[in-house]
């Protein structure tokens, strides 16, 4: 949703809540956290709520999920997610665990915001 306001529009997190279809005071965590990176904006008052800071097109999905998921660069083994899966103590499903962490990683170092946005019909207004 917020890949597609309007250039200098703000979306109220009632309303970004409802969408998510999340409960607001779980969203308003998911919203300080990427205030805090420096993600999105947030104005009080009337007319205020939301936006992101840079285009959509500038913020990489590795940015935000890097935020939430922080042991991304170490993966448990498929087997045994007591282990973590190395080349020095590999299990049998190790290669090909490998390969979906690397597809994934590369996923997520090259789409943007505003591809995410396009695959769902919304367009990049140059926020």
């Amino acid at each position: 949703m917020l890949a597609g306001l309007p250039e200098g529009s703000f979306a109220l997190g009632r309303d970004l809540a409802k969408q998510a279809h999340i409960p607001a005071n779980y969203l308003s965590k998911i919203l300080w956290t990427l205030g805090g990176a420096g993600i999105i904006d947030a104005t009080r008052g009337s007319g205020g709520g939301y936006r992101l800071q840079r285009a959509p097109a500038e913020i990489r999905l590795a940015e935000i999920v890097i935020l939430f998921e922080r042991n991304r660069s170490s993966r448990s083994c498929l087997l045994d997610s007591q282990k973590i899966c190395s080349d020095a103590s590999s299990c049998t499903a190790h290669r090909a665990w490998q390969e979906v962490g690397d597809a994934m990683t590369r996923f997520l170092d090259t789409t943007t915001l505003a591809d995410i946005a396009a695959q769902n019909g919304v367009r990049d207004r140059g926020l």
